[in-house]
């Protein structure tokens, strides 16, 4: 009887000590972050994290209105959706993709390299054809086709977007003052897909297609991505080191919040659509326990777990961007 006791009593300890968290936002990290939860739940078993892969803009939006515990997102949350949410936000990096630019061209086997302008207007609906003069200057000896381009974006609230956006406003004065730089943006030419995976899915399906993904979709569909030229004039193409390079700057005068942009970042073997993403973090939520178990997690990836980052095409952090962000999670209550 009383082996029974102690055995009952071990069991409600277990129960009372398991946490189950549910989070929710971008497609961007989702292959990494559901690497993550898995190796940690081996670690740790009372631990369980549920993720919904459904856009930067619902996972905003789910924190805000309280429906997950956490968020997550590749564009930064603005003043105005800090504010609406009625408490402390923390913007916690995690690790670095590179957005690429995706194509479906039957016949043509060759890397092309793209310009900032040229895939501005491109999404602009100003180039139409795939042997346009812009498309063709930066792809000599290239065979191009006279077909149609079918321009694929993202439907739903996306950090992606953010990212891809971002960058074109920077490099396209008309991109900035017509369309701008949000998650949600009204396109000016193609054809939606949701979620990273929904782009990916309507190029390798669409011949003449471009669209832009996260590099890690790019490989796992087996689609051709497209070198990018940077600030310093190089036609640089995605790794984790060109990637790892635009973060360089930013480690160095990284602001206390966190929100920052490396799009088309300065310096040598710089990929310049590459982009820091977020967990959104409660600061001081109700669930003390529950946030304790969150932030012992991401103390966990941001350290051990960066291992999982290369296999999977994403940078690790730079480790003085990691150590800010462990001085930071003292501000979360647990």
């Amino acid at each position: 009887m009383k082996r029974f006791f102690i055995a009952a009593a071990m069991l409600l300890a277990t129960a009372l000590s398991a946490q189950e968290i549910t989070g929710a936002g971008a497609t961007f990290p989702n292959p990494i972050y559901s690497k993550w939860f898995s190796e940690y739940n081996k670690l740790h078993p009372n631990v369980k994290i549920n993720y919904q892969s459904i856009g930067s803009g619902g996972g905003i939006r789910q924190l805000s209105n309280g429906t997950v515990f956490f968020g997550a997102s590749d564009g930064p949350m603005t003043n105005d959706q800090i504010l609406a949410a009625g408490f402390r936000i923390l913007h916690l990096p995690t690790v670095l993709g590179g957005v690429v630019p995706v194509y479906n061209i039957p016949g043509v086997g060759a890397e092309l390299r793209f310009t900032g302008p040229v895939l501005a207007d491109i999404y602009l609906g100003k180039i139409t054809r795939w042997n346009d003069p812009a498309i063709r200057a930066a792809n000599p000896g290239v065979n191009l086709p006279g077909d149609d381009i079918t321009v694929v974006h993202r439907s739903d609230g996306s950090g992606t977007s953010y990212i891809f956006c971002d960058f074109l406003a920077k490099v396209s004065p008309e991109w900035k003052q017509k369309v701008g730089v949000a998650t949600s943006v009204n396109w000016p030419a193609g054809v939606g897909g949701k979620g990273n995976e929904g782009v990916a899915g309507l190029v390798k399906q669409t011949p003449g297609a471009i669209g832009y993904v996260e590099l890690i979709y790019a490989l796992q569909n087996k689609i051709a991505y497209g070198a990018v030229r940077s600030l310093a004039g190089q036609f640089v193409r995605a790794s984790t080191q060109t990637v790892s390079n635009a973060a360089a700057v930013a480690a160095k005068s990284m602001p206390r919040d966190f929100r920052v942009s490396i799009t088309n970042a300065p310096g040598k073997d710089v990929y310049p659509i590459s982009s820091f993403t977020w967990l959104l973090v409660q600061e001081s939520p109700k669930d003390v326990q529950r946030s304790k178990a969150l932030a012992d997690f991401i103390r966990w990836a941001l350290t051990d777990g960066q291992r999982f980052a290369p296999e999977l095409g994403y940078a690790p952090l730079p480790k003085e961007i990691v150590a800010l962000e462990m001085e930071a999670l003292k501000r979360v209550r647990q």
